[in-house]
């Protein structure tokens, strides 16, 4: 299944670097104010198309919202953000993805999150581990001065306190899931998010770090966040290696 996904993707992948190409993509704005480009729609159309010849399981993405009504009962489904990191792809630097999940009883077993711009793919289902472009990840960190990340444009004043709080100063900014990944593969140790995301921005990331020994835990439940709740907007997060402890 992961490699017919990665099929999927990196066709999305092509139209949406066709884009990324131009000088002054077109850009229209949702209810919320978020940017969203014909690349997003692009990536969309290819990437729901595609999961449709590979399965018959449903779909919700973010440039396709679906009632909890209708998908309440849901218990296998894809979820995926066709272009993640909308304003990354807007001033060009690179760090924009394309995220692919598969949820099963409101917990990822499949992900997969591309980077287009720099042809990297992190993957991983469940109980087989983590992987970019092939090659098998694990944060095997062991580091006492912690490396943390935020976001490159939606910092909080609550995220650099919590930072503050356990005198994490060295911050790495980076768009998109990339946090995730980077978290995975042990270039940070923690990524604390404590303003809004969306489901789909963080599936796919969830399950990659998950296969490589981290963890994205729910400051409300204190219990790893789950999916397809009635309200999509994710509660506020700390993702970090297994061994560290917040709460």
């Amino acid at each position: 299944m992961i490699e017919k996904v990665k099929q999927i993707a990196y066709k999305a992948s092509d139209a949406i670097l066709e884009v990324y190409k131009k000088v002054d993509p077109q850009v229209k704005y949702k209810k919320d104010e978020s940017p969203v480009t014909e690349a997003d729609i692009f990536s969309h159309k290819i990437i729901l198309d595609g999961l449709k010849q590979i399965s018959d399981y449903p779909i919700l993405s973010e440039e396709a919202e679906i009632s909890y009504e209708e998908r309440k009962n849901w218990n296998k489904f894809w979820l995926v953000d066709p272009l993640d990191g909308t304003k990354d792809f807007l001033v060009k630097n690179n760090q924009f993805t394309v995220n692919i999940a598969l949820i099963e009883n409101h917990k990822p077993i499949l992900g997969l999150v591309l980077i287009p711009a720099e042809n990297l793919c992190y993957t991983a289902e469940k109980d087989k581990g983590a992987y970019k472009n092939g090659e098998k990840i694990y944060n095997a960190s062991i580091r006492t001065e912690l490396i943390g990340s935020d976001s490159n444009f939606h910092s909080t004043e609550e995220t650099k306190a919590f930072y503050a709080k356990y005198n994490v100063e060295n911050i790495k900014r980076y768009g998109s899931a990339l946090k995730f990944c980077k978290l995975a593969e042990g270039e940070i140790d923690l990524y604390a998010r404590l303003n809004g995301t969306m489901e789909w921005d963080t599936a796919a990331g969830h399950i990659i770090m998950n296969e490589a020994g981290c963890k994205i835990i729910d400051v409300e439940t204190k219990n790893e966040i789950v999916y397809n709740r009635a309200c999509l907007v994710n509660n506020h997060f700390i993702a970090s290696r297994n061994n560290l402890n917040f709460f």
